[in-house]
C-alpha cells in the first residue's frame, strides 16, 4: 500500500498544474498549488501516507458533514430535514439562485453553502462562541485528534468576503427557514470551515463514518443511521455539481472543500484523506479526484 501511495502521488504531482486554488477568498489563494498529499487509516490501525500529508490547510466545506452530525444530535433528524432538504441541485455550491426560483422554500441538501449555513444555525449554544467550540469538541472527538484549531486569519477572510452567504442567510432568515440570530449562525459555519487539519484529521474522520459512527475505544457518537444518511448525502451531494461523475470514477462516498481537502470513506475498512489545493472548475481537487480514481481502480474498493 505504502509504494502504491508514492507511486499514485508521484504520477498526479503533475496533475495538479490542471487545477486553480481558490482565489475568491484571499487566505486560499496562499496555498501552494503543487502540494498533494494522501493519508489512509484502516480498521486494523495502518496508516499509510505519502506526499504531502502532514501539510495543514483549511477544513472548509468538508466541516459540512461534522456539523449535519452535531445538528442532527441536537435537534433530531425530523427537525433538521424539516429546514434542509437530501436532494442534488445540479448548481454550484455556492449558487442562491434556487432559493428564490425553487417552490421549496428550504435549501436543497446541507451540503451546498445556503444549507449549510442552516445547519450552523441549529447547533445549540449560548451564544456563536459556544456553538463553534462545542463544533470543534465534536469534530475532536470524532477524528481523536486534538490538533484541529481555528485559523484566525482564515476566518477573518471568509468573514470579510462573505456577502453571499450572508444574502443565502438572510433570504433563509426571511423565509422563516433560519429562526434565530443570523449573524450567529454565520459566524459558526464560517468559523467551522476555518478549522486547520491535515489529510490525517480528515482520513480519521473518513474511518469514524467506515465505522458507522463509532469510535476506536467502540463508544458510538453517532447513530448507525445518522452515519448512513450522512454518508448516503456525501454520495449524491459531497463533491457539488460533479457528485455523479465523481460516484462513476470513485464511487466512495465523499465531501470536498475549498481548501484542496477530500475525505472519503470504504465502509467498514478504512478512512481516506486527500489535500491538493489546485482545484477544478466545480471547486474540488483536480489532482485529488485522480488520485482517489487510480487508488480505487488498484484496491476496488468502490461501494458500486
Amino acid at each position: 500500500m505504502q509504494n502504491l501511495l508514492e507511486k499514485l502521488v508521484q504520477k498526479h504531482k503533475k496533475t495538479t498544474e490542471l487545477g486553480r486554488v481558490a482565489n475568491y477568498i484571499p487566505e486560499l489563494e496562499k496555498a501552494n498549488p503543487k502540494s498533494l498529499g494522501i493519508y489512509i487509516i484502516d480498521n486494523e490501525k495502518n496508516e499509510y501516507f505519502a506526499g504531502d500529508y502532514d501539510e495543514k490547510f483549511t477544513v472548509q466545506s468538508i466541516s459540512k458533514v461534522v456539523a449535519l452530525m452535531l445538528a442532527i444530535l441536537d435537534n433530531g433528524e425530523e427537525h433538521v430535514f424539516s429546514k434542509v432538504g437530501m436532494e442534488p441541485t445540479g448548481d454550484p455550491f455556492n449558487s442562491i439562485r434556487k432559493l428564490e426560483t425553487s417552490s421549496r422554500k428550504k435549501p436543497y441538501n446541507p451540503m451546498i453553502n445556503a444549507g449549510a449555513i442552516v445547519v450552523s444555525s441549529m447547533i445549540k449554544g449560548d451564544d456563536a462562541k459556544d456553538k463553534f467550540n462545542r463544533f470543534l469538541q465534536f469534530f475532536k472527538k470524532i477524528t481523536e485528534d486534538d490538533s484541529p484549531e481555528l485559523n484566525s486569519k482564515v476566518y477573518l477572510s471568509e468573514s470579510e468576503t462573505g456577502d453571499k452567504n450572508r444574502a443565502m442567510g438572510y433570504y433563509s432568515k426571511s423565509e422563516g427557514i433560519i429562526k434565530g440570530n443570523v449573524e450567529e449562525a454565520l459566524e459558526v459555519y464560517f468559523k467551522q470551515c476555518s478549522v486547520d487539519v491535515t489529510a490525517k484529521t480528515i482520513a480519521k474522520l473518513g474511518l469514524f463514518l467506515a465505522n458507522d459512527g463509532r469510535i476506536s475505544t467502540g463508544e458510538r457518537v453517532v447513530s448507525n443511521r445518522v452515519s448512513r444518511i450522512v454518508k448516503t448525502l456525501m454520495v449524491t451531494c459531497g463533491m457539488y455539481d460533479n457528485s455523479g461523475e465523481f460516484a462513476v470514477r470513485v464511487g466512495l462516498p465523499s465531501k470536498s472543500g475549498v481548501g484542496g481537502g477530500i475525505v472519503s470513506v470504504v465502509p467498514n475498512r478504512m478512512g481516506i484523506g486527500v489535500y491538493s489545493p489546485a482545484l477544478d472548475l466545480k471547486g474540488n481537487s483536480i489532482a485529488g479526484v485522480a488520485l482517489l480514481e487510480d487508488l480505487c481502480n488498484e484496491l476496488k474498493c468502490r461501494i458500486f
